[in-house]
């Protein structure tokens, strides 16, 4: 298996061993574009691979922070409460590079820079870039994707 996100059209695609498509997903990239500089808040290019799966068993829209489920359930009047924060629900594929002084080491390490795919509210636009540097799914359609990939699938995100 193999993961491939296009910044252009907005999907995440699933491929076999053989490069066919197995799944195809709607997602939202970095709102400041692509790049790979700490503190861009730009999604980062280049070949990486799932360093952690985080959140099996959880149930759809639990609340994440810093990578532990918080007990919280997202609904629309949690939201309505805490307006700003970036929602991090349900699962949580944590992302490392590949390719040293491009998106691994110093002041551009995908891992260090806390680079996830994961869910986000319903209510959240997807097809255009309006994340933080993350990879954001809707919620069912990343469990599915979870329960397809394994530590060490490798991903690739091309502009």
């Amino acid at each position: 298996m193999k993961i491939h996100i296009h910044i252009s059209t907005q999907t995440l695609e699933l491929l076999d061993g053989n490069c066919n498509v197995l799944r195809r997903y709607g997602i939202s990239t970095g709102a400041n574009g692509v790049g790979e500089e700490n503190g861009s808040y730009c999604t980062p290019r280049g070949k990486h691979v799932i360093r952690a799966r985080i959140g099996a068993g959880q149930p759809e829209n639990a609340v994440f922070v810093k990578r532990r489920p918080t007990g919280e359930i997202y609904t629309p009047q949690l939201g309505a409460q805490h307006p700003g924060r970036d929602w991090i629900l349900t699962r949580i594929l944590w992302l490392s590079g590949c390719e040293s002084g491009y998106n691994r080491s110093g002041s551009c390490d995908t891992m260090r820079r806390y680079i996830y795919i994961h869910g986000t509210p319903d209510s959240t636009a997807l097809g255009k870039p309006g994340s933080r540097g993350c990879v954001r799914m809707r919620n069912a359609e990343l469990v599915e994707l979870f329960d397809l990939v394994q530590v060490g699938t490798e991903v690739e995100i091309r502009a």
